[in-house]
């Protein structure tokens, strides 16, 4: 019977306890405009191999939010707005999607590359969110290439911008996929020459 009473009495309780963040309703990802088509061998003894990194990024990519530059010196985040993992392993699987499917290169992962490590792309996204003074997406990749084994090393930053209507999910995440594949393309295409 006390067994009992404690336990109703803790019932009431029950609904105020949580051990995590809310989730939102649905989660934020990345689609590549551009990949090699489903069944498509590939093979590095007919084309070149490149291996691309997962790019280091600041503290304020260093987890599932969307940031939003409020101002030069203020970082918020987006409400309800979640990706379904960090962005900088979804910009990674991206870039190779885009990268092989533009240069017809065999796109290696860490642990491939060890056989043939081809050229290797690694870089720092800088940013990937909204800058609220403009209302847009920004998407900014600092890339380090070296094409060929002891080459130098090439450096470029690649950056787009998209507008974006307002600061939700929905259309934040839209935005934010248009700005990563238009900067996808431009380092396949660097890449590639």
């Amino acid at each position: 019977m006390k067994k009992l009473l404690i336990g109703l009495a803790l019932l009431p309780l029950a609904g105020c306890i949580s051990f995590g963040a809310e989730v939102p309703e649905s989660l934020l990802s990345l689609t590549a405009t551009e990949q090699v088509p489903v069944g498509q061998a590939q093979s590095s003894a007919g084309a070149r191999t490149v291996t691309i990194q997962v790019p280091t990024v600041p503290q304020s990519l260093a987890n599932n939010r969307v940031p939003v530059q409020a101002t030069a010196t203020d970082v918020a985040y987006v409400k309800n707005a979640q990706w379904v993992e960090p962005p900088a392993r979804q910009f990674a699987r991206l870039l190779s999607d885009t990268v092989g499917a533009r240069t017809g290169r065999v796109v290696m992962s860490g642990a491939q590359s060890l056989a043939d490590p081809g050229a290797r792309l690694a870089g720092e996204l800088r940013t990937f969110g909204i800058d609220a003074a403009s209302s847009s997406a920004v998407v900014t990749y600092d890339a380090a290439l070296v094409r060929d084994e002891g080459a130098a090393l090439e450096k470029r930053r690649f950056e787009a911008r998209v507008p974006v209507s307002v600061i939700e999910p929905a259309p934040v995440g839209a935005a934010l996929n248009q700005a990563a594949n238009q900067v996808a393309g431009e380092v396949a295409d660097w890449v590639g020459r």
